[in-house]
């Protein structure tokens, strides 16, 4: 069913119209962002479409254009009006209480506490810091086994590019409940240190999360200090 064969208080245009932004599902938006369907398929289905390849939105607001134009019915002009769309949305800068300031690792453990002491597997979590050293963004790299991750450096510093980080630390838990780092610990953190230097996007600390404290490898002099402000985390 094309959008033009819905009732009007059902068509999301009008229904922004009356009842505002908050009152219309991500499908909705996203379909009044794309503007019109094909032949085959609304705006509302190319919609389900997107958010069901790309599964969230923050992936669909970071896909390329080739990525969006992978998706039938998307074509160049569709591809172009979303990533316009999300690109706007980026340069609105959140509140600073939303974004706060990590500047040692007892804060940034605070960030990353709740989220990990209780997972059942090991989990590789980043937070991304701009030039301020302020939160931008935080998201689960992977879950299960690391070393594979770890190993492939892309995978920790897309993210990071993607959000135009200016800095990033690294965390994993350790399901025992010691953060005591393995040997395996020790060597992932040095290739993820080099590749950081290389790319630009330094790794300030890798802290492994235990049931109630950390293990920081900054603290711990495990990261090569003369790459570091003394006075900085």
């Amino acid at each position: 069913m094309s959008l033009r064969e819905l009732p009007l208080d059902a068509r999301p245009r009008e229904r922004l119209a009356a009842q505002g932004a908050s009152a219309l599902s991500s499908i909705e938006l996203i379909a009044i962002l794309l503007s019109s369907g094909t032949k085959e398929r609304s705006a509302l289905d190319l919609a389900s479409d997107l958010l069901t390849h790309f599964g969230t939105l923050e992936h669909l607001a970071d896909a390329t254009l080739s990525e969006l134009c992978s998706i039938k019915g998307i074509g160049p002009a569709k591809a172009v009006q979303l990533q316009a769309s999300f690109a706007l949305s980026k340069r609105l800068s959140p509140p600073e209480l939303d974004r706060p300031l990590i500047d040692s690792p007892e804060k940034a453990f605070l960030q990353l506490h709740s989220v990990l002491k209780d997972e059942p597997t090991e989990v590789l979590y980043l937070l991304l810091r701009d030039a301020r050293r302020m939160l931008i963004h935080k998201e689960t790299v992977a879950k299960g086994i690391l070393n594979q991750v770890m190993m492939h450096p892309r995978e920790v510093f897309c993210t990071a590019i993607r959000h135009r980080a200016h800095s990033l630390i690294i965390a994993h838990n350790h399901p025992s409940g010691d953060p005591t780092p393995s040997t395996s610990d020790l060597e992932m953190t040095q290739i993820l240190r080099s590749a950081g230097m290389v790319i630009g996007i330094p790794v300030i600390d890798h802290l492994i999360i235990g049931k109630e404290t950390f293990y920081s490898f900054r603290q711990k002099g495990l990261l090569d200090a003369r790459h570091f402000s003394p006075t900085l985390y």
